[in-house]
């Protein structure tokens, strides 16, 4: 079996909440006048972002019921999929690189809500009239339903190759397309997901891992991660200034689907759909919408993209 799934069984295998604390108490020690962490499963290999409260400090299973109340309901699309252990297994191994760790729970709350913002509103089935509401049917689906053709880009054959027989269809928690798309992360989750597409769609915690993936990886060298725009450890420069790319949620989009949804006006129907997830998922997290900044900061309207949408397309 590949390490990195032995490690992931053995997390899932610990994952335990008490009380709504983390079971694990840190480990800490000093590096040249740096105070580092280990937080067990959770938070392991020794981060400063290790010494700050963890995912499963302020985010419980009730919450992740909250935010996808209507994803096992008889009429979704993926049902008994996705859940909580999942999500939280997967997010551990980000945690120590500063996913939902960066300062204190506030800060963390807010990223785990921009997270999901995005999970919840491209795997929504919500409509208008919706039970519940439009907002409350994310993780309907754990892959695209029907799909008309294999996503194989030839012009990646020598990089790249497409699988005989392989389709590179939507998958996961932030959808993936293209055999150049499942190839990179495949190699970011030393997992063959070249050769093995539909692995994203049989395993929710290798999905969610996959969506953190992109969440916290630049998808080139000179353009920063949605987790950095987010967080604030992104400067923008002049050009991104003139562009009108600000650090914040609306900046997630432009790194993450360009102008395929940025800089198309204030009633583009996704980036508007996205934001909705976002506010939602703030307000019910107790966060509070309000937090979430001025439309500047929330839309990308305006803005500029990164690259052009041929280089976008997740």
């Amino acid at each position: 079996m590949n390490p990195k799934w032995v490690l992931l069984l053995s997390i899932a295998a610990m994952l335990v909440v008490v009380d709504g604390q983390s079971a694990v108490e840190p480990r800490v020690k000093t590096v040249k006048g740096k105070k580092l962490c280990d937080k067990g499963w959770e938070c392991k290999g020794w981060s400063a972002y290790c010494c700050n409260e963890t995912i499963s400090d302020y985010f419980q299973v009730y919450q992740f019921e909250n935010l996808f109340a209507k994803r096992n309901s008889p009429v979704a699309h993926a049902v008994g999929f996705w859940d909580y252990q999942s999500f939280i297994t997967a997010a551990a191994l980000y945690q120590p690189l500063g996913f939902g760790t960066i300062g204190g729970k506030f800060s963390g709350m807010k990223e785990v809500a921009a997270f999901l913002g995005h999970v919840g509103s491209k795997t929504s089935c919500g409509y208008g009239v919706a039970t519940g509401g439009p907002l409350s049917w994310g993780l309907c689906y754990n892959k695209e339903l029907s799909p008309d053709k294999y996503y194989c880009d030839d012009y990646y054959k020598l990089t790249y190759p497409c699988a005989p027989g392989a389709a590179y269809y939507g998958r996961g928690a932030i959808p993936i397309y293209w055999n150049y798309n499942y190839g990179k992360i495949g190699e970011g989750l030393k997992v063959d997901l070249l050769n093995h597409p539909e692995y994203i769609e049989q395993n929710a915690t290798l999905a969610f891992q996959a969506a953190i993936w992109k969440w916290m990886t630049p998808a080139d060298k000179h353009q920063p991660s949605a987790h950095d725009v987010f967080v604030g450890n992104w400067k923008p420069t002049k050009n991104d200034t003139l562009a009108k790319r600000v650090p914040g949620f609306g900046t997630t989009m432009n790194v993450l689907y360009g102008d395929l949804v940025c800089g198309q006006g204030p009633d583009n129907e996704s980036m508007n759909n996205m934001i909705s997830h976002y506010l939602y998922y703030l307000d019910l997290m107790g966060v509070g919408r309000e937090e979430a900044g001025p439309n500047e900061v929330l839309n990308c309207a305006e803005q500029k993209a990164f690259k052009p949408s041929s280089s976008s397309s997740s």
